[in-house]
């Protein structure tokens, strides 16, 4: 498709990346997002924050030139094609990944853009503006025989190396260049130790394209929406954090819920609330590395008999994530304010036991353990139950955040029933049968609390807190962890109440009652999916099917969708792309498919 050129408008980005760190690239062929070496490292390039200052590098054609972009198929490599009828040229990106010989991951923190000529003499230009460390300091660039350096000039010492074969003092100031053979330009936080040439370029092209069909080749095929689960997938392996397994909730910070308000967080971390879904539907798709190593990044964390559970961390299992403002920077369409880390990990939010436990439970299942290790697990399970027996009756923050409001959140009541639960087969499972009857009568206690104080019988819903009149898109939940079947009649009456309440022009609000910061005023994207699956289980199906095709319209051009959406425009919002919103796509495109698999999985399944 052609583009439209306006620099912000609408998240005209794709994402590439190697599971080490990412960098988004702009329908037009700009990098206006890179973090190197990881993705939580401070930026090289942060246009998309700062258009005066933040730094990009792009490839610009002349104004006759039409520009369109696609992935490669079933990969992560981002091409954007410049043709003006005779003249035409490639621009592909990739950050390198792939298995050498030795059988190790090959995973530098390098961006290749590999210019390949289709026809005639292309003539374009270089933009090449480095803004190291968020641009807080000036950056200098020096042309070397070998590469351009690029480094800062401040009181913390950074640097980037670029190599190619164009011409360095053009590319540097930026004059007009004609493309007459195949040719690359390398960014790498590493000076190279082999001479880098196109030929090697466009060898690690090969091996990365070979990477990724291999990878998507293994994800478990369906007859629909096979396109969008397998893109997602994608998203979602780009999110990994190969050093400790963490999946990061986007890979970008600050860009707003909505623009001008100050909705505006920093999520290159990793929320333990995403991890059981993440198990579960990397698992489904056959995807069990992903799910086992995040799996063993979860229990790294967790604290066998102490209370502090943090509801999030570091990607490297950091404890600590301070929240700061960037001042220096305009933010995303002037929207203030620019954080790095996030103060939520402070706060006390009891829904994170039922997730701990649900995803322990999927270890007993999903994976074979050790003695050392099925008895660590064991004493994790009865510490998570211990403390959710002392805190179930407790207010907390609830699943989004609230900075100021404590309260008796339905949904924080239904995960710490979901975590006794769990318990409860773990003990059966492990023939731990003594501690069963205790705890069904906490989990009962539990139930029968929720049932008496969340359902409002007024409005026909179980509501957001306890006494409250306000409808939330998370108790839609309730039935996806079994503290509720689908043909009840409480929840069939809370998805409709809760459609009536929380859906406008087409899409879910989280909930429509203020906060901390006044009115939501945009759509969070994993809602209108959690809706699309409620009113399917409960009987709903065309409606259901009718609305998952209308929102996966508002995705991107590459189909990436971000956190959130504007009601009005449909444009996207939020921090992108958002793994929260990939899942939640996955999980509703497969109950759509209600298990309809392409014929060439049916075969397999036949065999095996």
């Amino acid at each position: 498709m052609s583009i439209p050129y306006n620099l912000n408008d609408n998240y005209y980005y794709g994402m590439i990346g190697n599971c080490r760190s990412a960098a988004l690239v702009s329908a037009r062929g700009s990098i206006d997002w890179c973090c190197l070496p990881e993705f939580n490292s401070p930026s090289v390039f942060a246009r998309i924050l700062d258009t005066r200052i933040g730094g990009y590098f792009s490839v610009e054609a002349g104004k006759d030139y039409n520009i369109s972009q696609s992935y490669i198929r079933k990969t992560n490599i981002l091409v954007t094609r410049f043709t003006n009828g005779k003249d035409a040229f490639e621009l592909i990106d990739f950050m390198p990944r792939y298995i050498e010989p030795n059988r190790q991951h090959y995973t530098p923190p390098d961006i290749v853009r590999y210019l390949k000529l289709l026809s005639g003499k292309p003539r374009f230009r270089v933009s090449y503006k480095p803004a190291l460390q968020y641009a807080a300091m000036p950056t200098e660039t020096v042309i070397k025989k070998e590469y351009i350096k690029s480094y800062s000039a401040g009181k913390v010492y950074d640097s980037v190396y670029l190599y190619t074969d164009l011409d360095k003092e053009k590319l540097v100031s930026g004059e007009e260049q004609v493309l007459e053979q195949d040719s690359f330009m390398l960014v790498s936080y590493n000076q190279k130790l082999l001479e880098q040439t196109a030929e090697r370029s466009y060898l690690k092209l090969q091996r990365t394209k070979v990477y990724w069909l291999d990878w998507s080749e293994r994800t478990r095929k369906f007859s629909r929406f096979n396109e969008e689960i397998v893109r997602s997938a994608l998203v979602l392996k780009l999110l990994s954090y190969d050093k400790s397994g963490a999946i990061l909730a986007a890979a970008t910070t600050s860009l707003p819920e909505t623009i001008g308000e100050i909705r505006n967080w920093d999520y290159r971390f990793c929320w333990l609330r995403d991890a059981s879904m993440v198990i579960k539907v990397m698992g489904s798709l056959g995807h069990l590395n992903v799910a086992k190593r995040y799996l063993g990044f979860i229990l790294d964390i967790i604290p066998v008999k102490d209370e502090k559970i943090q509801i999030m961390y570091g990607i490297n299992k950091e404890k600590k994530l301070k929240e700061s403002i960037l001042s220096h920077l305009e933010g995303y369409q002037q929207s203030l304010p620019v954080r790095l880390g996030n103060d939520a990990y402070r706060q006390k939010q009891n829904d994170i036991y039922g997730i701990l436990m649900d995803v322990i439970y999927q270890q007993f299942l999903l994976f074979e353990n050790t003695l050392e290790h099925g008895e660590a697990l064991w004493t994790v399970v009865r510490s998570i139950i211990r403390i959710v027996a002392r805190n179930w009756k407790k207010r907390d923050r609830g699943i989004w955040e609230l900075r100021t409001k404590h309260q008796h959140f339905t949904f924080s009541k239904v995960l710490c029933w979901v975590a006794i639960d769990r318990g409860i087969h773990i003990a059966r499972l492990i023939k731990k049968s003594e501690y069963v009857d205790e705890w069904i009568d906490l989990r009962e206690q539990i139930k029968d609390d929720i049932q008496k104080k969340a359902w409002n019988d007024k409005i026909k819903a179980f509501t957001q807190y306890y006494g409250s009149v306000d409808l939330d898109a998370a108790n839609l939940l309730m039935e996806s962890f079994g503290f509720i079947r689908a043909d009840d009649e409480r929840y069939i009456q809370t998805v409709l109440t809760t459609k009536e309440k929380l859906m406008h022009n087409g899409l879910m609000y989280r909930y429509r009652n203020r906060d901390d910061f006044g009115q939501p005023r945009s759509s969070f994207t994993i809602c209108t999916f959690w809706m699309i699956d409620s009113l399917y289980k409960i009987g709903r199906k065309e409606e259901a099917e009718e609305l998952f095709a209308r929102v996966l319209s508002y995705s991107n051009h590459l189909g990436l969708f971000s956190e959130d959406i504007d009601f009005k425009s449909k444009r996207l919002l939020g921090n992108f792309p958002q793994a929260y919103s990939h899942l939640a796509l996955i999980e509703t495109a497969v109950r759509l498919s209600e298990g309809s698999l392409a014929p060439e999985e049916k075969i397999l399944k036949a065999f095996y």
